[in-house]
């Protein structure tokens, strides 16, 4: 059946994007406000660029009605600068974010892992998604990012039993730890049916050449 709808007009996304590299903030920031959601993901890129993203900003975008755009703002969340540590209610929208919409869900997994907050909110948010979640892209973001905070240990060990995606992120995620029952995850995982989780397993129990 032939495709009826027609293409969408890209002229204001390369405008805005373009504006970005130009240097000119204020079309930048007038196109935060517009409401077609491909016009304001591509003005949060450009505001990025020179700089206009603050906390207030993000606060907004990480709340807003269309899921591709709360989902750029939370990449970008993970990028930014923040002095020295996000505020406290930025983390806990991407807490929030991790009970969105699977693409949302599964970047927020990943912010949280490289914003390098650590509190209990953060730990039990990534260990539920890690263990519960439906979508195994939320899970696999969920236990690299455990993995790049370094905690999380037992579910991670747990993770090791879910598809061969989510093991193979689980044993890099051992990397940090270190103990009889890693060694003994790691030697397990030498015998595993998928090349890669064999070798992810190979590379840690191997020492480093002098």
């Amino acid at each position: 059946m032939a495709n009826h709808h027609p293409p969408p007009d890209l002229t204001g996304v390369k405008a805005v994007t373009e504006a970005g590299y130009r240097g000119d903030t204020e079309f930048v920031t007038s196109a935060l406000d517009d409401p077609d959601p491909l016009m304001r993901r591509a003005a949060l890129g450009a505001a990025h660029r020179l700089g206009l993203l603050d906390a207030p900003t993000f606060r907004r975008f990480l709340c807003d009605q269309e899921a591709t755009v709360r989902r750029r703002a939370v990449e970008l969340a993970a990028r930014h600068r923040w002095e020295p540590t996000p505020p406290d209610d930025i983390v806990s929208l991407l807490i929030e974010r991790c009970d969105d919409e699977w693409r949302v869900a599964e970047m927020s997994a990943f912010a949280l892992g490289e914003l390098g907050v650590i509190n209990d909110s953060v730990e039990q948010t990534l260990r539920a998604m890690t263990l519960e979640h439906t979508d195994a892209l939320c899970r696999e973001a969920a236990v690299a990012a455990l993995g790049c905070l370094g905690i999380g240990r037992a579910t991670i060990l747990a993770a090791l039993d879910d598809r061969a995606a989510v093991r193979r992120r689980a044993v890099i995620a051992l990397a940090p730890f270190d103990g009889p029952d890693v060694d003994a995850a790691l030697r397990q995982a030498l015998q595993d049916r998928d090349w890669q989780v064999r070798q992810a397993a190979e590379d840690l129990l191997t020492p480093p050449a002098d």
